[in-house]
C-alpha cells in the first residue's frame, strides 16, 4: 500500500489529535508488519521454510515443552513480583530500555549458538522471561499500571501476538482479530485471580490463556531455532538471532500498548474506526 500523508483525512479519526493519529499510524506498521520470519530469513541467508523442514523431529516437542515452561516461569513472574508495586508511588512514564534487555538477551543467544538445540530447555525460559520484562518496561512506559492484574497479563499476550498459530487459515490476520481472540481468555483470567487470588495459577482459566499463547508463541520459537540450526552457527550469529527476536517482540508491544494508551483518551471505537482507516506501507 501507499502510505497516506498525514494531511490526508482520516474517517473516523476526527477526536483524535494529529500528533495522537500518528502515534497510531506507528503502532500499526509494528502491529501489522511482524515479519520475524522474513528479518531472520535475511540475516541467515535461507529461506526459513527449509531450516525448518531440517529440524529434527524431536525438536518441535523440544519447542513446545519449552514454550510451556518458559510461559509458566514468565506468568509466575508475572503474578508473585510485579504485583507488589503501589501505584501511587509509580514514577511518572519514560522511555523503556530496549537496549538492555537486547545486550542481556544477546547474552543468552550466544550462550544458545554456542550449544545448539541443546540448550534450548536452558536459554529459551531465560530469553522469554527477559523479552517479558522488556514487554513490561514497553508497558509502563505507555502509562499502564503494572501492578493491575489485567495488564500483567497483557504482557504476556504480546508474546501470542507476534505470530500466527498452526489453526489460522490466514497469516495476515489483523491486531483486532487476534487481540478479540485472546480477549476472552484474558478477562477469564483476570476475573479468575481477582476473585480467588494467584495461587490459581494452574487453574483451568489460566492453563486455557497459556495454552493460547503458547500455541502462537512457539511458531515463532521454531523460526529462531530453525535460524539457530545452521552448522557452525557460532556464538556471534546466536546473539544477533536472539536481538532480532526480542526487537521483533519489543516493536509489537509499543504498538499494542499505544493502541491501549490511546483507547483510554478516545474510547475503544473511536481507536479502533481510525486504526481500520489509516493506510500504511507494508515491509516487503
Amino acid at each position: 500500500m501507499q502510505e497516506v500523508s498525514p494531511n490526508t483525512p482520516i474517517y473516523g479519526a476526527a477526536a483524535l489529535s494529529s500528533e495522537d493519529i500518528e502515534a497510531l499510524r506507528r503502532a500499526k506498521h509494528e502491529l501489522e508488519n511482524p515479519r520475524l520470519a522474513m528479518k531472520l530469513a535475511s540475516m541467515v541467508g535461507a529461506p526459513l521454510e527449509k531450516l525448518l523442514a531440517k529440524m529434527p523431529a524431536m525438536a518441535n516437542e523440544k519447542v513446545s515443552e519449552a514454550t510451556q515452561l518458559a510461559l509458566r516461569k514468565c506468568l509466575k513472574i508475572a503474578l508473585r513480583t510485579l504485583g507488589h508495586s503501589d501505584p501511587a508511588t509509580r514514577a511518572l512514564p519514560d522511555r523503556p530500555n530496549n537496549l538492555l534487555h537486547k545486550f542481556a538477551v544477546a547474552t543468552t543467544g550466544a550462550a544458545g549458538g554456542a550449544f545448539g538445540l541443546l540448550a534450548l530447555p536452558v536459554e529459551l525460559p531465560v530469553t522469554t522471561t527477559l523479552m517479558f520484562r522488556s514487554i513490561c518496561d514497553v508497558a509502563r512506559s505507555e502509562g499502564e499500571d503494572l501492578s493491575d492484574v489485567e495488564t500483567q497479563l497483557q504482557c504476556l499476550t504480546v508474546l501470542g501476538m507476534g505470530g500466527t498459530s498452526s489453526a489460522d487459515e490466514d497469516a495476515d490476520i489483523g491486531y483486532f482479530i487476534v487481540r478479540g481472540t485472546l480477549a476472552q481468555a484474558v478477562s477469564k483470567a483476570s476475573s479468575e485471580i481477582a476473585s480467588k487470588g494467584f495461587t490459581t495459577h494452574g487453574s483451568a482459566a489460566l492453563l486455557r490463556l497459556l495454552n493460547t499463547i503458547a500455541a502462537r508463541f512457539s511458531v515463532q520459537v521454531s523460526e529462531q531455532i530453525a535460524a539457530k540450526s545452521i552448522p557452525a552457527i557460532g556464538a556471534v550469529l546466536g546473539a544477533m538471532v536472539n536481538t532480532v527476536f526480542i526487537d521483533h517482540f519489543q516493536q509489537v508491544a509499543h504498538g499494542h500498548f499505544t493502541v491501549r494508551r490511546l483507547e483510554r483518551l478516545y474510547g475503544g471505537d473511536a481507536v479502533k474506526r481510525a486504526y481500520q482507516a489509516l493506510e500504511i506501507a507494508l515491509d516487503e
